[in-house]
């Protein structure tokens, strides 16, 4: 039994997202917990007629909130009754990030699958939109993000894993890829950014590791032409083949990727890919 959290602002992008997950888990026992959060700030003022204004904005956002999630499940139910799924809302008065980890934590959730915007004319301003501020701060969850316009698909068949061997990896810390990948019979293909005559003594080792660890599922090694950042490492691998359903990265804060390319890796895809991106989490 996989255990998701969908997390929903009842717009376009976090409905392809839901739709995505259902499509994809479709063969697959799991509970679903919808999740919705509101808040309403102060309006600053020590009053009574202060508070009682926080009080009513409460009371509508909460029954807005509840209201859009009945229409979110009776539109679910339309799709098609899945015996194999099961959904629970919630409706959650906090921040998102906090709404979102709370229901992982309670919950014992395996992915938490949500919306993210694309590129499109957004670029930097956007960055410290909700997708982003999950990958960041909820680093005990692998998050799938998936782009607005992403055709959904009811398969995986191939997921791009880039990295930079800069980690002797841990099984857990694959686990999350591993077990997409033998869901769907998905091929690994890793991939790397530089020259493979280049390795450190340190990067050879984490590849051996890689090799191990990635034994139980089909997988390839692929280079991808020296000088080229890891994030267009990234987009031209996806461009340049059909076949890639995802690309997974494991995130390390500020750490390797971040200081080999001055550039972060984790932020730019998560609003550049045409693919779902899957994120885990380094645990040290």
């Amino acid at each position: 039994m996989k255990r998701i959290v969908l997390p929903t602002d009842f717009s376009k992008n976090a409905w392809n997202a839901i739709n995505y997950a259902l499509s994809i888990f479709k063969g697959v026992e799991c509970e679903f917990f919808i999740v919705n959060a509101y808040q309403v700030g102060s309006s600053g003022l020590a009053t009574k007629r202060g508070r009682a204004n926080d009080t009513r904005l409460f009371r509508l956002m909460k029954e807005q909130s509840e209201r859009e999630l009945k229409r979110l499940m009776e539109k679910i139910k339309e799709i098609g009754d899945n015996p194999k799924h099961s959904f629970t809302t919630f409706s959650i008065a906090d921040n998102l990030v906090n709404a979102i980890g709370k229901t992982v934590y309670n919950k014992e959730v395996d992915y938490i699958v949500m919306g993210t915007k694309g590129a499109s004319g957004l670029k930097e301003v956007f960055m410290g939109s909700n997708t982003y501020k999950i990958i960041n701060e909820i680093d005990f969850c692998p998050i799938i993000a998936v782009p607005d316009e992403y055709t959904i698909k009811d398969s995986i068949n191939t997921i791009v894993l880039a990295t930079g061997y800069e980690h002797l990896f841990e099984t857990y810390e694959l686990h999350p890829l591993l077990k997409l990948a033998k869901l769907f019979d998905a091929e690994i293909w890793v991939t790397h950014a530089g020259n493979p005559n280049e390795l450190t003594p340190q990067q050879l080792a984490s590849k051996k590791v890689m090799e191990k660890k990635l034994k139980s599922v089909k997988h390839k090694f692929v280079e991808v032409e020296k000088g080229s950042s890891i994030h267009s490492a990234i987009q031209k691998t996806v461009e340049e083949n059909k076949d890639v359903d995802m690309v997974a990265m494991i995130n390390y804060g500020h750490g390797f990727f971040e200081k080999l390319t001055h550039e972060a890796v984790i932020k730019k895809v998560s609003f550049n890919t045409q693919v779902p991106f899957l994120v885990m989490h380094l645990f040290e």
